[in-house]
């Protein structure tokens, strides 16, 4: 049986944020209340990541969220939880 642990480290997590973006702020934040790394790619700094962003999304609101390559738009929490392997 996988541990949640392990999971965790099989995880590639990428959130496309900007700085006064709400929703970006309570997607970290619930991120890291449940101790699981990602990295924040503000997209208001950075027209590269802002145009990959979109590439893989198909939209130009944040947040997106890649989780191991599948994208939840927004702070969809039962997606994230599902593609995290979260239970409540």
């Amino acid at each position: 049986m996988a541990t949640n642990v392990s999971t965790k480290k099989r995880l590639k997590i990428l959130i496309f944020t900007t700085p006064s973006c709400p929703h970006c702020r309570a997607t970290k934040q619930y991120l890291r209340q449940r101790r699981i790394p990602f990295k924040d790619v503000d997209v208001s700094k950075d027209s590269h990541a802002a145009r990959d962003m979109i590439r893989r999304s198909g939209q130009s609101g944040v947040p997106v969220i890649d989780i191991n390559g599948k994208i939840v738009v927004g702070f969809n929490r039962p997606k994230i939880d599902k593609l995290l392997g979260l239970r409540k």
